[in-house]
């Protein structure tokens, strides 16, 4: 893992800019630590079709989540100066007040096909489908626990399958109950 340290001014979009950051570095990583404040924050609440959106002078407490070339995937707590505790999913909007700095470490890997297996290589492939919304779960369960993975061509059957060290284990709740037990553990990059 690589650390990288992010100091973001005034008026600056906290989602873009981690988004830019992925894109910049084409890595995937994730946010290690922050430290900062907002003038406005946009969330999503569970459940909202739409971003809540406060403004003021708002203490950040964490940022906690995954970044990726693709997207990125961020839970934000802040403060008001009530100091009432809000959070939620980061969405665009969100503007730096006086300055925020973030630390995100980001995960460096060969993407070359065949290549051996070594420490921090994908040992898990996926099958997804495009807009399904129990593949789009289990890379972000895979990604927010720091476990490689590479996309692999399906098999006849519903999507997503996932296969680990070779072996098929099934879908999305196949691997979250893999998750449940603890298996999954001693995939994460660096473990």
């Amino acid at each position: 893992m690589e650390p990288k340290a992010i100091h973001l001014g005034p008026g600056a979009d906290l989602r873009k800019s981690l988004e830019a950051l992925a894109q910049e570095e084409q890595a995937e990583g994730f946010v290690l630590s922050v430290v900062g404040n907002l003038s406005k924050a946009a969330f999503a609440c569970p459940g909202s079709n739409q971003p809540t959106v406060l403004s003021g002078e708002l203490e950040i407490i964490t940022l906690q989540g995954t970044v990726s070339p693709k997207g990125v995937h961020l839970h934000l707590s802040f403060s008001d100066g009530d100091c009432q505790v809000w959070g939620g999913h980061l969405e665009h909007g969100s503007e730096v007040l006086r300055g925020a700095d973030v630390l995100v470490g980001l995960l460096k890997r060969s993407n070359k096909p065949g290549s051996p297996s070594v420490p921090g290589q994908p040992r898990i492939k996926l099958a997804v489908a495009e807009g399904c919304p129990w593949s789009s779960r289990a890379m972000r369960m895979l990604r927010s626990l720091g476990i490689p993975f590479e996309q692999a061509a399906p098999e006849a059957g519903s999507l997503p399958q996932i296969w680990i060290e070779g072996t098929m284990i099934g879908g999305y709740e196949d691997l979250a109950d893999w998750h449940g037990q603890g298996k999954l553990e001693r995939f994460r990059t660096g473990s």
